[in-house]
């Protein structure tokens, strides 16, 4: 294997390759920051493309084209609250609030720097330690599923701690919208009200767009403010000089949540968005120096949320190369161009064609190093689109939603719906409910359904399949982190209470 690798560097080193990767991360990037316009449809756009192109260069533009977008998507997350793709909307909840303090060249460098450090440890995993790792997704079967996403519902206690019952009636909020569509066991239709469009259930990303961006439209033209930020805050914005230490300002939750972000990739259907949520209420909890921050506009919060999803890249590409099983749509749109060219998931791709993989896997490693570089280079010229007068703003991210939206599937209802879940958020947000516990709740809900019936068929009904959890080693491990993730919030709230009184 060394030998592959040394190869590898030799091979994928070459003008084109480099050319490749500076090219495919600048255009993932900009695709990732525009609304609606996610990872997995710019790799399809451009995979025709890749089709005429040697086999190694092709394949190396796709994985620059999936690092760029994932971290791109956090640069409208950051400056308009507006998640690029779906795995940022984490992004948004700290990082919008920094931009409202003036910090948005801070949070846009933190922002790369932890999608760097996710993004590298997610290449090495890929690298050494694919085959082990893809035997463990192995033992995540239907139980183990439906498990992890209840130990994501959990979540909500640690990020809602302030107000838990507004994030339990959030979260469940968000199940029932998951519930929309057809039963996964029986093809019954629920809550579709005769419309065929929800027969296939709520579209995801139009409803994280209107969640997270037409709420902060309204805001900007309720208000009535020339600027989302004051002029101070303008200001300051040019001031602060970037710093060498700055890559290495949180080495434990960029280890940490990286670690999250690629065992978290590998798990077929999981996904970058429970990765990011993940990584912040670990960091919450245990490595956090301020962990009353999170929420309000904490640095350390974009650092475990950006860290995590970006560890899921290379890590959904792990069971796509060793199995054939995609971690996520990006690795199955991927594993769809492997085919084009002939390549076959298998043992075989790292032997008989190791010169084209192991290259492959290199490149997708220099792409971290141009995307950080890219990343820092741009983020002063980013952070001034705060700049623009609000009401330019606010017709701009009007603009960009709905042509992200309707992209998606060329479906004017999606547009609707974003409109719809918009509305919805701004209501919800005015009698002082968070969207991330329903954002949570939909996505989520969907994964414990789709377990929870399969499990059921499996073991012969609902009850049969609980009971099996408690039989299966991972499922037990997962039930005990979900008792600790619901108690630790409460334990921290009365020790803090306690101090207090100190």
């Amino acid at each position: 294997m060394i030998e592959n690798i040394l190869l590898a560097f030799q091979a994928a080193f070459t003008p084109l390759n480099i050319l490749v990767v500076i090219a495919g991360t600048a255009l993932g990037i900009v695709i990732g920051a525009l609304p609606g316009l996610s990872a997995s449809m710019g790799v399809a756009v451009l995979i025709p493309i890749t089709y005429g192109m040697d086999t190694v260069p092709g394949l190396i533009m796709l994985g620059a084209v999936y690092c760029g977008a994932t971290y791109g998507g956090s640069i409208s997350a950051v400056l308009l609250n507006t998640p690029g793709t779906p795995g940022s909307a984490a992004t948004a909840q700290d990082g919008h609030r920094m931009t409202q303090k003036g910090l948005a060249r801070e949070a846009l460098t933190e922002s790369v720097v932890a999608s760097f450090w996710g993004g590298l440890a997610s290449s090495i995993a890929l690298l050494f330690l694919a085959p082990l790792l893809a035997k463990f997704s192995l033992k995540f079967g239907p139980q183990e599923k439906a498990m992890l996403g209840i130990f994501g519902l959990t979540i909500i206690a640690s990020l809602c701690s302030k107000d838990l019952l507004k994030g339990v009636i959030g979260g469940f909020l968000g199940l029932l919208l998951a519930c929309v569509g057809l039963d996964p066991v029986h093809g019954d239709t629920r809550f579709t009200f005769g419309t065929l469009y929800l027969t296939s259930g709520v579209a995801l990303i139009p409803a994280l767009i209107g969640l997270y961006s037409i709420p902060q439209v309204i805001n900007m033209v309720v208000s009535n403010e020339k600027h989302i930020v004051s002029d101070d805050m303008l200001n300051s914005i040019g001031k602060n000089k970037f710093r060498f230490k700055e890559i290495f300002q949180y080495p434990r939750i960029y280890l940490d949540s990286s670690i999250i972000g690629v065992l978290v990739g590998i798990l077929p259907g999981a996904g970058a968005t429970i990765a990011s949520f993940l990584a912040i209420d670990h960091s919450k909890k245990h490595l956090a120096k301020e962990p009353e921050e999170f929420g309000k506009g904490s640095r350390e919060a974009v650092a475990a949320s950006e860290a995590g999803n970006n560890g899921v890249t290379g890590g959904a590409l792990i069971p796509m190369l060793t199995l054939g099983v995609p971690g996520n749509a990006v690795s199955a749109i991927m594993m769809g161009g492997l085919m084009i060219k002939g390549l076959y998931p298998g043992s075989e791709l790292f032997t008989k064609q190791a010169g084209i993989v192991y290259p492959f896997i290199i490149g997708f490693l220099l792409v971290q190093f141009f995307m950080l570089i890219e990343g820092l280079f741009g983020a002063k010229w980013f952070a001034k689109i705060v700049k623009l007068p609000s009401n330019f703003l606010a017709v701009g991210i009007v603009v960009l939603t709905t042509v992200g939206a309707f992209a998606m599937a060329n479906n004017i209802y999606d547009v609707i719906c974003m409109f719809v879940f918009g509305i919805l958020g701004y209501l919800l947000n005015k009698i002082g409910f968070d969207s991330t516990p329903i954002v949570l709740g939909l996505i989520l809900g969907s994964i414990m359904e789709q377990g929870l019936a399969q499990a059921s068929t499996i073991t012969g009904g609902y009850g049969n399949a609980f009971l099996s959890m408690l039989s299966r080693p991972v499922c037990l491990a997962l039930i005990a982190l979900s008792v600790l993730s619901l108690v630790f919030p409460v334990v921290q709230n009365k020790l803090r209470a306690r101090k207090q009184k100190k």
